[in-house]
């Protein structure tokens, strides 16, 4: 008699979240997925573990990715030409992940249209290194366009670490805040993990998201445990 063994289930309960709203899914646009095959990689696994719908958020950084909305399309257009062709009907669409530069004060100047990940929504980031001088310029501009500002994964950004009071100020300007569902799990070090926990217990989380890059996030998803700080973000977050 042969037995066999049920997949188990995610510990996290990611069919709560349904959709997910910040990913690098779009094939060989940046640093995300390089393929159409590990595009169908990451959404298969994204679909084992209970999410229903895609927003694939391309970065836009002109020094590095220069996207724009006709990159974006042809990247969308070749993905889900792909996916109708081996029977995936799960509903992906393209956004884009903006990164306050140059270049994107320009699209404002210029009032182009921003792709969005959630009617009115568009999901920005900033540098690594040190935030722009205009931000809360930047946002208002946005806003007066009739823009909601999303702020991508807040909790990662080092020099917000002892300057907390500068995230809520960011909040207070009228920015909703994106997390990154691996920052409560370690996986982007111990300073974003207590930043991330310390944005939950102030009920300043508004979205979670996986920011999938590759297989190796997708591996780290699947080990992700449910958390006293999940649990927070969890009663709050918008869906």
């Amino acid at each position: 008699m042969f037995f066999f063994k049920r997949k188990s289930l995610p510990s996290f309960p990611f069919h709560l979240l349904k959709t997910d709203y910040h990913s690098h899914i779009l094939p060989g646009i940046d640093d995300g997925s390089p393929d159409l095959e590990t595009s169908v990689l990451l959404l298969n696994g994204l679909i084992e573990l209970g999410y229903e719908t895609f927003t694939a958020t391309p970065h836009v950084m002109h020094d590095i990715w220069k996207n724009n909305n006709a990159s974006i399309q042809s990247a969308y257009q070749k993905l889900q030409q792909h996916l109708e062709s081996i029977g995936i009907t799960n509903n992906v669409r393209a956004a884009a992940e903006y990164l306050l530069d140059e270049n994107f004060q320009q699209l404002l100047e210029n009032k182009e249209p921003l792709r969005t990940i959630k009617d009115n929504w568009v999901l920005i980031e900033i540098s690594f290194i040190q935030p722009p001088i205009q931000l809360k310029d930047i946002i208002f501009e946005m806003q007066m366009q009739g823009y909601q500002p999303v702020f991508a994964h807040p909790e990662r950004y080092h020099y917000y670490f002892s300057k907390k009071n500068e995230l809520q100020e960011i909040r207070s300007a009228g920015c909703l805040f994106q997390s990154n569902l691996l920052s409560f799990s370690g996986y982007y070090g111990p300073d974003v993990l207590r930043s991330a926990e310390w944005l939950a217990t102030m009920n300043m989380v508004d979205l979670l998201s996986t920011d999938i890059h590759h297989e190796r996030h997708l591996g780290a998803l699947r080990q992700l445990k449910q958390t006293k700080a999940l649990d927070l973000v969890l009663d709050v977050i918008i869906t």
